[in-house]
């Protein structure tokens, strides 16, 4: 079952994870769909008719503030980067309606969602903290997603009718945020651990020995083609992914442990992230030959 047209549903950011849904949302999307991304304030002319290209192609109505995009939508999905998730809750409390289910989808720490909650509230509307569990292709809007807070059960049951796959989990809002920053640690963690091995093994020629005695030791990972994808997907997203990291640096630090491995992460995955590569087809030899090409010229 699909949410009727009168449900009219508001972006706050609309990238990667908001086009997926829509894309997946198909024929049976809500009947009014609108956005607000930051980049069509961007300073770039490229920047923003991209962003408005994005729009158009998914035939959602982009527009020129938050306020407008807000304006009188019982659903808004805030899908910003993580370093603007409580900026963005900022500026919703500013415009939102009452009752209005505001799910926060970005990768925050437990005690960034509870601040931007406490805004979402005061003004009224219903915070729903919400964690996307996976990479949102292929599955696009059935990517799994775990929600907590005391709205948590009307969001379920809202992105059940949009077809999507939530769960809740028992607790209040950052329960399930938990879970998404700690998973992070070791998916994030084994990325940029497996960049710096793969890194020196090849700098050393020793990559095909290193790897082949990995798979011997851990059978069935597939370390090689896992290498690969590993540093694709840190050349692609790594800025991105040092931002969530950043709030798992926090997410780590107030539960009063050591954040050091995590902290390494966030590194790396800048590091990379900041190399600008493109990524193109090849094995995990030829990805990592373009990171050390790129590392040696700086």
């Amino acid at each position: 079952m699909v949410a009727a047209a009168e449900d009219y549903l508001g972006f706050i950011g609309f990238g990667e994870a908001a086009s997926a849904f829509v894309e997946g949302w198909g024929a049976q999307r809500p009947g009014r769909l609108t956005a607000y991304d930051i980049k069509t304030d961007a300073g770039d002319s490229e920047l923003r008719a991209a962003k408005r290209a994005d729009y158009a192609r998914w035939e959602v109505a982009g527009c020129d503030t938050p306020a407008e995009a807000l304006a009188d939508r019982s659903l808004v999905f805030s899908l910003v980067t993580s370093d603007q998730a409580f900026a963005a809750a900022e500026t919703a409390a500013g415009g939102i309606a009452r009752d209005t289910l505001y799910l926060d989808c970005n990768s925050c720490a437990p005690g960034t969602k509870r601040r931007s909650a406490k805004l979402i509230e005061l003004a009224g509307a219903r915070y729903v903290d919400v964690a996307v569990m996976a990479p949102v292709h292929p599955a696009l809007h059935r990517t799994p997603l775990l929600l907590s807070g005391p709205h948590a059960e009307p969001a379920r049951q809202r992105l059940t009718e949009l077809g999507m796959v939530a769960e809740v989990v028992p607790g209040d809002v950052g329960a399930a945020s938990s879970v998404k920053m700690i998973r992070s640690v070791f998916v994030k963690g084994l990325e940029a651990l497996v960049a710096e091995g793969v890194l020196a093994a090849c700098a050393a020629g020793v990559d095909q020995r290193v790897l082949d005695s990995l798979e011997a030791s851990y059978p069935g990972f597939g370390w090689k083609e896992r290498s690969a994808y590993m540093l694709e997907r840190m050349t692609t997203h790594g800025i991105r992914r040092a931002a969530e990291m950043r709030e798992v640096v926090r997410t780590v630090d107030d539960l009063g442990l050591s954040s050091d491995m995590v902290r390494a992460t966030v590194e790396w995955q800048q590091r990379v992230g900041e190399l600008g590569i493109r990524a193109e087809p090849g094995d995990y030899r030829q990805r990592a030959e373009a990171v050390l090409q790129r590392l040696r010229e700086k």
